[in-house]
């Protein structure tokens, strides 16, 4: 049986949620369907002097609660199967921590890890203006995601404001503090994240203090979720990048290991570790696991070695739908995607509503806001989890799917 593709495994978890929910099939159908797909060649003069072209996408999934809101990432492997499989996701997280927003996605086919930072400029600038026929604070707001940073947003920004001629920084979130972005976005993601790994540990009647932690992916997300946890009294005991693992049983410094990456760009070789595999340290006896990285690291071929009791998932899609059965199955208690990373997508929208009144808070007040949100979201899925005996992953998205639906409907058909 050939593999499903990573939309493909997010309609399962549509059609899950929908046997709980029984939408009416136009509803239904909706939502199985994105509903803008944009296609665009992107031109670049790249530094010696030759123009490539690359390929870029922007899928707006759903707008009946709200702009369309998601991140823009750069890598190799971007296609538009997994551009609109993000949108989806994005639209059930937003609408899950009940944000006034829909769904969308974005990103450009290529490697920035062999691109001169001028050569992403230009990328950064091309791409901006051939999708600025659907961008903006009123319709769709782009982020960061993979390989796209504050700089790249600000280059968004720019470009968009160029193209009207006035500055508009409410067109990306994720953006430069000085540009009006917002004080705590940089670590939102993994704030919210460990929020709700704390809020399952009560649940699981589990300590903080000595707390045994993996990490799989050391980039924002990572490493930010990592310290955060350290600082907490967790023991960090593993962390992978995408080159290899370390694992030290008696806890790593984070911060060093983090001086030593950026100095060698990989964790490996960290003097007070051992060097393993990544899927050797998948299998390392572990209190809580967090996947940070790519979309379907845990799979069918790895999810039976892991001995995790908690898992919260810092990427998209993370475990593929074999994965999640197998370790559901096992007792594994799972905080899925929708849930355990909408951090970042929570103080994005405090940085749209900050841009949009020119009035900015203090990061105390960000932070505030954003515990209390995820809070919120984790206990209603808890609830409707023990409630209705099904899994997390389920549960939210029955909650997310289902407060999307209602605003279909209300909204009706046109014409």
């Amino acid at each position: 049986m050939p593999e499903k593709s990573v939309f493909e495994e997010v309609l399962l978890n549509l059609e899950k949620a929908n046997r709980h929910l029984k939408l009416p099939p136009a509803i239904y159908e909706r939502l199985r369907t994105p509903r803008r797909s944009l296609i665009v060649s992107v031109p670049v003069q790249m530094d010696d002097g030759n123009v490539s072209f690359f390929t870029g996408y922007r899928v707006q999934y759903d707008f009946a609660r709200g702009p369309a809101k998601g991140g823009v990432r750069y890598h190799p492997k971007v296609n538009l199967d997994e551009i609109t499989a993000l949108a989806s996701l994005m639209t059930w997280k937003c609408a899950l921590v009940d944000l006034p927003f829909g769904g969308a996605k974005g990103g450009v086919t290529c490697d920035p890890t062999i691109m001169s930072r001028e050569e992403i400029k230009r990328l950064t600038r091309r791409y901006t203006y051939e999708i600025a026929i659907l961008i903006g604070p009123e319709s769709d707001i782009p982020a960061p995601d993979v390989y796209t940073d504050e700089q790249v947003m600000a280059w968004m920004m720019d470009t968009y404001s160029m193209i009207k001629g006035y500055s508009v920084p409410g067109v990306v979130t994720g953006k430069p503090v000085c540009l009006g972005g917002s004080l705590g976005r940089g670590k939102a993601t993994s704030s919210g994240l460990v929020t709700t790994i704390l809020e399952s540990l009560k649940h699981l009647n589990m300590a903080v203090k000595g707390l045994t932690v993996t990490v799989l992916g050391f980039g924002k997300v990572g490493y930010n979720a990592a310290k955060i946890l350290e600082d907490a009294g967790a023991k960090v005991i593993g962390i992978a990048d995408s080159k290899g693992a370390i694992y030290n049983p008696q806890g790593l410094n984070i911060e060093a290991v983090a001086r030593h990456k950026h100095g060698s760009d990989t964790v490996q070789g960290f003097k007070d570790a051992e060097d393993l595999t990544i899927e050797e340290l998948i299998s390392i006896e572990t209190d809580v696991l967090i996947p940070a990285a790519l979309e379907g690291q845990i799979n069918s071929s790895n999810a039976g070695s892991i001995k995790a009791k908690l898992i919260a998932e810092g990427a998209n899609s993370p475990l593929t739908p074999e994965a999640d059965e197998l370790l559901h199955s096992n007792g594994v208690f799972i905080v899925p995607d929708i849930l355990a990373n909408a951090g970042g997508v929570v103080v994005s929208y405090f940085e749209w509503v900050q841009d949009l009144q020119r009035f900015f808070w203090d990061e105390a007040e960000v932070t505030s806001r954003l515990t209390t949100i995820m809070k919120k979201a984790f206990k209603e899925v808890l609830a409707l989890s023990t409630g209705k005996k099904i899994d997390m992953r389920t549960a939210a998205m029955v909650l997310g799917v289902k407060r999307v639906a209602e605003a279909v409907e209300i909204r009706g058909l046109y014409p």
